[in-house]
């Protein structure tokens, strides 16, 4: 049964579940309808026997019966579908009908004792494979004494053939009942488990590497909650390993280009002598390129140790605005050969609860940037204050700027544009990745707001010591 379809165990639960209910159906039906019959055999008897006994009474004398009179003048004993018996108080026979013949019964001993007590009695007799009978026997009285026993019976053949011919219904019908339904089952069950098979198909084509694949539903029942559960997951796939291929292809561009240099600029030095001098400048731009790589693979591990969770982040009180305050200072040595001039416009008292090593890192990133991309001669505005509970803290350039369709891909890992890329060689596309990991790790959320030729602003919002 475990290897067995879906469709299959369906239908057979279902088959087997309504043949229970049709034997149980069956048996109450027979159970019932049997005593139903015989009740009203009995009714039938009982008022038999009463207009029987009030017919009687009427050629009695005293405790006598006048049988002349009642041999000629009482032939309605002798009715067709019921026989009588007329007992005397001691059991013996003192009339019966005309068709008793083949109905010789003897009055039981439970009937004659029964009568004794005043009490009537149903009984059903086959003797000697005869006719089965139902009797009552029906005690009359004179006051307090028995004077007679009147039995009445009748023939069960009828009730046994009825009883018979419904058994035999339900036995064409009950099993015919039930094939019909598993039919049923099996055609409802295909028709309900039609969207697994397009889903398993789907699976199908997707582990083949099709991830274009989409399941199409229109209803809201649970296979269509489940058609749309596995498209998304399949988009979410889809997304997640476009993402991989860029990030591989991005990441071997970059390391491409550096080993490219250094092994253009080995091979160049090794085709001739070349002066000590010229060995050393190699030899530096080398350096240079492998310092490079080093880092892109630092940021590179970084990054995937962030997304796998394994990196700890602290919780721990930090001033913000003194660690604001150590980045212009830094800001201004970076800016100085080019005479970049990083100011505090706006500086409140600042606590947040985080790592302030980790904060450090993203403020650097924020403001080496700023410095790398503005122009020569230019100011950067760096601005700290609260609202709303949160610490609001702003980095303005006055640089090269993006497009709005850079700005919804700036924090993509790899992702430099073209402008960046003319204007600055060495950056690795990773530092605002980092960035925007260090601070959704700590609560917040980091903005850009961008104009080509006139600068961007970042603001970084952290939750406030009172607030996290």
């Amino acid at each position: 049964m475990g290897n067995t379809s879906i469709r299959i165990r369906l239908t057979i639960w279902y088959g087997g579940g309504l043949a229970l209910i049709m034997l149980l159906f069956a048996t109450s039906l027979y159970l019932v309808m049997s005593r139903a019959l015989q009740d009203q055999i009995d009714n039938s008897l009982e008022d038999a026997a009463v207009a029987a006994a009030r017919s009687l009474e009427e050629h009695r004398f005293g405790p006598f019966l006048l049988l002349d009179d009642l041999a000629q003048a009482f032939p309605e004993l002798a009715l067709l579908d019921k026989f009588f018996h007329i007992y005397g108080p001691q059991g013996q026979i003192t009339l019966q009908s005309a068709n008793i013949s083949t109905r010789n019964v003897p009055l039981s001993d439970t009937a004659m004792k029964a009568a004794l007590q005043g009490q009537a009695t149903y009984e059903s007799v086959r003797l000697h494979g005869q006719v089965p009978l139902r009797l009552l026997a029906y005690p009359i009285k004179h006051g307090d004494t028995l004077v007679n026993i009147l039995r009445v019976g009748s023939s069960l053949r009828p009730v046994e053939k009825m009883l018979d011919r419904l058994i035999f219904v339900l036995q064409i019908g009950s099993p015919l009942a039930v094939l019909v339904s598993m039919f049923g089952g099996w055609f409802l069950a295909g028709r309900a488990l039609r969207p697994v098979d397009t889903i398993t198909h789907a699976a199908q084509r997707i582990a083949a590497g099709d991830l274009t694949q989409r399941i199409h539903t229109t209803s809201a029942d649970e296979i269509g909650r489940l058609a749309s559960t596995f498209n998304d997951m399949i988009a979410r796939l889809e997304s997640s390993i476009r993402q991989i291929r860029q990030f591989s292809a991005d990441a071997s561009h970059e390391l491409r280009t550096p080993l490219t240099i250094i092994k253009g600029e080995t091979e160049l030095s090794l085709r001739k002598e070349r002066t000590p001098e010229v060995y050393r400048e190699v030899l530096e731009s080398n350096l240079e390129e492998i310092d490079r790589m080093s880092r892109i693979v630092d940021e590179l591990l970084f990054l995937s140790r962030a997304d796998l969770g394994e990196i700890k982040i602290a919780k721990e009180p930090v001033q913000l605005d003194q660690l604001v305050q150590e980045i212009q200072h830094q800001a201004l040595v970076l800016g100085k050969d080019r005479n970049i001039e990083a100011v505090l416009v706006h500086l409140e008292p600042t606590e947040v609860v985080g790592d302030e090593w980790r904060l450090r890192e993203l403020l650097l990133n924020i403001v080496d940037n700023a410095v790398k991309y503005s122009q020569d001669n230019g100011t950067i505005e760096i601005t700290l204050e609260h609202n709303n509970g949160m610490a609001k803290l702003s980095i303005q350039d006055h640089g090269i700027g993006m497009t709005t369709n850079e700005q919804t891909m700036i924090f993509d890992r790899f992702f430099r544009t073209d402008s960046a890329r003319a204007h600055a060689q060495k950056g690795t596309g990773l530092g605002l990745a980092i960035c925007k990991w260090i601070v959704e790790t700590h609560q917040g959320t980091i903005e850009v707001d961008s104009t080509p030729g006139h600068g961007s602003r970042f603001t970084i919002s952290l939750p406030l010591h009172s607030q996290a």
